[in-house]
């Protein structure tokens, strides 16, 4: 039997951003769900129960911040690894987004090579 695939949770409210992203990690042979803004990431990772989170940090209804924080204190969800994937990747905004929980950061443009490695690293592949 072959071993199941990893589960990951693309929340981006850019169609251009999570087209790129699906294409990345299909070719990685990883099962993606998508969501379009950060209150349908946190509802699809509570029901999906995604092995990891890339979430944009700038979206409409709630950020990628505030999603964090939200699925930090959830049971269910709080030791899913999130990586952050942000345009600023100033120093402040790294902070902000470690101060809200996440695992770890990709700036965009994404560097392919770059999220795939920091993908297993978190999925310890």
């Amino acid at each position: 039997m072959s071993p199941k695939k990893k589960k990951i949770l693309l929340v981006d409210d850019s169609s251009t951003a999570l087209m790129i992203e699906k294409m990345l990690l299909g070719k990685a042979s990883y099962d993606v769900i998508t969501a379009r803004d950060g209150r349908e990431g946190v509802e699809k990772a509570l029901v999906e129960r995604p092995d990891l989170i890339l979430m944009d940090v700038v979206m409409p209804t709630m950020t990628g911040l505030e999603a964090c924080r939200v699925l930090r204190q959830n049971e269910s969800t709080m030791r899913t690894p999130i990586i952050l994937v942000t345009t600023r990747g100033e120093s402040e905004g790294v902070e902000a987004g470690f101060a809200s929980g996440c695992s770890d950061y990709v700036t965009k443009p994404i560097n392919g090579l770059e999220l795939l490695s920091k993908l297993r690293d978190q999925l310890g592949e």
